[in-house]
């Protein structure tokens, strides 16, 4: 049986099946998500906030937990999409502000341009560039030699839980 999902905020109300995770209704509203980890609960690029319904899903795992200790945006009501089950009616979900980047190059593409929105890091959400900031070659850099862009390594070393 179907049940309806909420999202905010762009008041669109989706269907989805009941057992069906949240990551599917992102992707069935065309929504920019990366799921760098393919699914696995090990990344931040699906990351939510529930605003209704959080007992409406099914619970949080070890796996989901452990990746939800180190985004720095994450909040009590964070989840990530693609472990979130919904089992029940009454699900509203907040997108949290932002694009999340996969590679350094994302960033590269937008030298000389200001960010229309907060580039986030696909691991821990953190704020790599402020919406509105002017992108240089120097805070390239400086974002090079602080943050691992090295995802490939970081998934074939993580095991399931």
């Amino acid at each position: 049986m179907a049940k309806t999902v909420r999202l905010e905020p762009i008041a669109q109300e989706t269907s989805i099946e009941t057992n069906g995770n949240l990551l599917s209704v992102l992707i069935s509203e065309d929504l920019d998500v990366l799921k760098e980890c393919g699914g696995r609960g090990m990344c931040a690029t699906c990351h939510v906030y529930v605003r209704e319904g959080m007992a409406a899903l099914s619970p949080i795992n070890r796996r989901e937990q452990r990746t939800l200790e180190v985004i720095t945006t994450c909040k009590p009501n964070s989840r990530l999409a693609c472990q979130a089950r919904v089992l029940a009616e009454g699900v509203v979900v907040e997108l949290p502000p932002g694009m999340y980047i996969n590679s350094i190059k994302d960033i590269e593409a937008l030298i000389g341009r200001r960010a229309e929105q907060n580039l986030l890091h696909p691991m821990t959400g953190q704020v790599l560039v402020e919406q509105g900031k002017l992108i240089t070659r120097s805070m390239l850099m400086q974002i090079e030699n602080t943050t691992s862009f090295n995802f490939t390594s970081f998934f074939s070393n993580s095991s399931d839980t």
